[in-house]
This record gives structure tokens, C-alpha cells and sequence, in this order.
């Protein structure tokens, strides 16, 4: 999922980085694609994907060029966020990897 999310966010945010668009959208393309890089590396995923989430939905409420795409972003950014980064990533060799296991419950 940090493969899929991040690759979107820098082929999504590549044009608008060397168009001479105005400053704020070229900034928001930067970050995106600073936040994809990330995800891909799997460097500050809950961070990463939390702020990717909050940028593509709100493009996604004002902008709407590609809504499906903000919305499938944004959404599976969110999840990632929530979730982790999983076991190959940096974080999982920076922190550990993370395992909860369920309480068994008693009869």
C-alpha cells in the first residue's frame, strides 16, 4: 500500500512541480511529493500518510481535478496512517516492527 499510495502522489504532484503553476499549488506538489517519498521509503509513515490524507481531501473539496484519485489517495492514506508501515520499511528497522496480538478471553 506504501508502494501504490506514493508512487500515485509523485506521478500525480511531477507536472505540477515543473509547469510554472503559482506558488501555493507548487508548494502543495512539493510537500505531496516530499509526503510520497516518504511513504515509498517508509520514513514517518503514521505522519506522512496522516498529512498526505489531509492535503488530498482538501483538494479534493476544492480543487477536483482528478476527485477518484484525491479521494483513493487520500482514503489509503489514511489507512496507512492508522496501520503502520509495515515489516520492510525503515521505521520497521529504526523502531521495530509492531506486533499486537489479541487477548485470549476467558470462559
Amino acid at each position: 500500500m506504501r508502494l501504490v499510495v506514493g508512487s500515485v502522489l509523485l506521478v500525480q504532484t511531477g507536472p505540477n512541480l515543473w509547469s510554472g503553476l503559482p506558488l501555493p499549488v507548487t508548494l502543495i506538489s512539493a510537500s505531496l511529493a516530499v509526503l510520497g517519498l516518504l511513504l515509498v521509503a517508509g520514513l514517518w509513515t503514521p505522519v506522512a500518510g496522516a498529512v498526505a490524507a489531509v492535503i488530498e481531501i482538501s483538494q479534493l473539496l476544492s480543487v477536483a481535478e482528478h476527485p477518484l484519485v484525491s479521494l483513493l489517495a487520500g482514503t489509503i492514506a489514511a489507512a496507512l496512517a492508522m496501520l503502520g508501515p509495515g515489516r520492510w520499511s525503515i521505521d520497521a528497522r529504526l523502531f521495530g516492527w509492531r506486533r499486537i496480538d489479541a487477548p485470549v478471553r476467558a470462559k
